[in-house]
């Protein structure tokens, strides 16, 4: 049995640092054009060289996602952007179209390519018509079950990928019209406005006006709305599944989001592969996954057709707010630098969380402003978008996070 890389997703190249060093054996990523995340960071070709030389210089892989469903008017550009991304040297493309497919075939047949869950693949027959057509790995719909992954991965002649944890679509593998028709926003070209997650009311045609709740919640009802997919309690059924990767949702997610779960599943794999017959989750694995924000959580269909228990709210939870990162340590005045992403205030406990450890109900003693990498005076309370100076005898590690309780009412 071969072990499944750690497949996780990267909005911005902050975020494609932290999962490669929380234990990503590969991220994908999406360009400016082409990718179902119009409203993710996404990188120009610039960003992508650069991805791929931070990524190669770790051991790790470059995807980039072309899975938008094409018009003729994308095809005017999409022949040079391949071919930069073959010159960049990633290390493989997702896409969904056909014509995308053959596009990227005829300008750059080096490349690697991976057929994305928006193409729908259910069988063994729809991966091995994929195969025919060039295609080294797809990425299976995320409606199937486990003992359908297992019997496709076995008698598919490439690799085979699933979604392991994030975000599920209402609609069948993500191809859903009622963005463009309710927003004119077509979640098909990259641009989704997430109209399943508004607030949606009953009304008959002869009572307009008058607006009726589905289900007695005060919240209303989300009746379009799926809850998130989280397989970690089930990582022996996976590594029976045969799957080459096992994909993290999440391009649009905080850097918090993609370290936290990356590294979560790392060790999981790694766990198993260390010792399968006496493999036990971590119960800190479970308790981790609720300090992102998110959703309810579900195993989708992974444990059988369980459509009614995959519906859920548009609440998202979390019980810890993502507060900063370090950014270095400035040894002359004994200070961690760290970038501030929410209120962080001295005296209040925090975890710092990093690759290799987690620090639990550490008390800021103090705080100092820092502009510009200069030192200024103490401050009590900081803010997004600032940095501040937290005093330490020695270096944090690198790449760590720091994040609070939240104060749940």
């Amino acid at each position: 049995m071969k072990k499944p890389e750690i497949l996780s997703p990267a909005g911005n190249m902050e975020r494609l640092e932290y999962a490669i060093a929380y234990g990503a054996d590969a991220v994908y990523i999406g360009g400016r054009n082409f990718s179902l995340r119009a409203k993710a960071g996404n990188f120009s070709i610039h960003d992508i060289k650069k991805a791929v030389e931070i990524a190669h210089s770790a051991g790790k892989k470059l995807y980039i996602t072309l899975n938008i469903f094409a018009r003729n008017s994308d095809f005017r550009e999409l022949s040079n952007y391949v071919g930069d991304l073959a010159n960049a040297g990633v290390d493989a493309v997702i896409v969904a179209d056909p014509g995308v497919l053959s596009t990227v075939k005829a300008v750059a047949p080096q490349l690697q390519i991976h057929i994305s869950t928006q193409a729908n693949v259910t069988n063994t027959a729809a991966v091995d018509f994929w195969a025919s057509q060039g295609a080294s790995r797809v990425v299976l719909a995320r409606e199937l079950t486990a003992p359908e992954i297992a019997e496709i991965s076995k008698n598919a002649t490439i690799e085979t990928e699933a979604f392991v944890h994030g975000a599920m679509c209402i609609s069948y593998s993500g191809r859903c019209l009622m963005s463009k028709f309710l927003a004119d926003r077509d979640g098909n070209r990259g641009d989704c406005a997430h109209s399943c997650r508004w607030k949606y009311h009953l009304v008959e045609e002869k009572r307009p006006g008058q607006y009726h709740e589905i289900q007695e919640d005060e919240r209303g009802t989300y009746f379009f709305n799926s809850k998130d997919l989280a397989l970690i309690g089930h990582i022996p059924e996976l590594m029976q599944c045969g799957l080459a990767s096992l994909k993290i949702e999440g391009r649009m997610k905080t850097t918090h989001y993609v370290a936290a779960i990356t590294k979560i599943y790392r060790k999981a794999v790694d766990r198993y592969f260390d010792n399968p017959d006496n493999y036990r989750p971590d119960p800190e694995w479970f308790e981790e996954i609720e300090k992102v924000s998110h959703r309810r959580y579900s195993t989708g269909f992974f444990l059988g057709d369980k459509g009614e228990e995959i519906l859920d709210c548009a609440r998202y939870e979390k019980s810890h707010d993502f507060v900063g990162v370090v950014e270095g340590y400035d040894k002359s005045n004994g200070l961690v630098i760290v970038s501030v992403r929410n209120r962080l205030k001295t005296t209040e406990p925090i975890e710092v969380l990093s690759p290799n450890n987690l620090i639990s109900d550490y008390l800021i003693p103090e705080m100092f402003t820092v502009q510009e990498g200069e030192i200024g005076g103490p401050v009590e309370v900081s803010h997004a978008g600032f940095k501040v100076g937290i005093p330490s005898p020695e270096p944090w590690p690198e790449f760590a996070i720091l994040r609070r309780a939240v104060d749940i009412k």
